[in-house]
């Protein structure tokens, strides 16, 4: 079939889609289609437009930039205000679901800013992280550092650039800003729970990690059952994985008088307690109830389902960002503490009538 395309006419170039100028669509092309000024689509493309900009306004303009394709000259923007526009966010692991979930909150707001989020899973676990930078340092603006001993990352501090800590020591000067969760409350609310069920004998799977987190659920749960004269609790530390947290949960669950709920600190210890019980011959929850903290993707997985502690893991990443960019810019950086509940399924239940209190 022959084009019905007309002929061009001399010196009549083509017109590029969409209305924008020739070759990639510009900050000016963004303007004429959101029908804004170009200071406005940098601000907002700049991330500063709070304050200055409607959110309606800043809607439009991010709208207009989406559909037109455009993509922000990094490079340039880089060169001219000596910075990357890259942040570091370094987990533990990357076997917990959970921080990928932190790392999709980071992302989130990062793009929101033009801002590239690079992920460094330490190869030590949770241990401390060898020294990712080196070199790179040139490359980033500032770190996010999840579930990890200060320290850790002590090389930061000589390298000068800003470190957000999540999950950390609230009084630590390491970092320029902390988020945290309130993991206390999240273990006084699994440990209240299974007294107000009617449990006395209590055991503790804790992970062996020195870290704060941990060390604060350790505090949370041992102010929680002290405060119940005729309640105890015993400790059995495992490392964060199934096959140690069932070799801890046999240990508790066939050392006498046997403890008639076990209170994990992590959703995979959990998962290893429940496995300990069955292959002891016992029920969950009938002879046994067991908690755990995270509410990973595991929690569900389990029969019967985990009662967990779910903790807000987007939003940690999400707050780490905003604290970062915040610091970057010169400004206090909130230090939140994100609330965290309790989420009751079919592990927990009253314990039997011989495990009772007085009988």
């Amino acid at each position: 079939m022959a084009s019905t395309r007309r002929p061009r006419r001399p010196g009549e170039a083509d017109r590029p889609p969409n209305g924008t100028s020739a070759g990639r669509p510009t900050s000016r092309d963004v303007a004429r289609q959101a029908s804004v000024s170009q200071a406005t689509v940098s601000l907002v493309l700049g991330g500063k437009w709070q304050g200055r900009v409607s959110p309606r306004t800043a809607e439009t303009v991010r709208t207009a930039a989406r559909e037109l394709g455009y993509r922000p000259n990094l490079a340039a923007r880089s060169l001219r205000l000596g910075r990357t526009r890259t942040a570091l966010l370094v987990v533990p692991a990357l076997t917990h679901d959970y921080f990928a979930r932190v790392h999709a909150g980071a992302s989130h707001v990062a793009e929101e800013h033009d801002f590239g989020v690079v992920l460094y899973p330490s190869p030590a676990g949770t241990g401390p992280a060898v020294d990712p930078f080196g070199s790179a340092r040139a490359a980033l603006d500032g770190v996010i550092a999840s579930s990890m001993a200060a320290d850790a990352l002590a090389a930061l501090g000589e390298g000068g650039l800003p470190l957000v800590m999540l999950d950390t020591d609230p009084d630590s000067d390491r970092a320029a800003a902390t988020v945290n969760l309130d993991i206390a409350d999240g273990m006084r609310q699994a440990a209240g729970h299974l007294l107000g069920l009617g449990h006395r004998r209590l055991a503790h799977l804790a992970a062996a990690v020195d870290t704060w987190t941990f060390r604060e659920r350790a505090r949370a749960l041992t102010d929680t059952v002290a405060e119940i004269p005729e309640a105890s609790v015993r400790t059995e530390a495992s490392a964060l994985d199934i096959e140690d947290a069932l070799r801890a949960a046999t240990r508790a669950l066939t050392a006498c008088p046997r403890p008639t709920a076990l209170v994990c600190d992590d959703d995979l210890l959990a998962a290893g307690a429940c496995k300990a019980a069955r292959r002891l011959g016992l029920r969950v929850p009938e002879d046994v109830s067991v908690t755990g903290f995270d509410d990973l993707s595991l929690a569900t997985a389990l029969e019967p389902e985990l009662t967990t502690v779910r903790l807000p893991a987007e939003e940690v990443g999400a707050a780490g960002m905003r604290a970062l960019l915040a610091t970057l810019e010169g400004r206090a950086a909130d230090a939140p503490v994100l609330p965290v509940r309790l989420v009751r399924r079919g592990s927990t239940a009253a314990p039997s009538a011989t495990d009772a209190p007085g009988s």
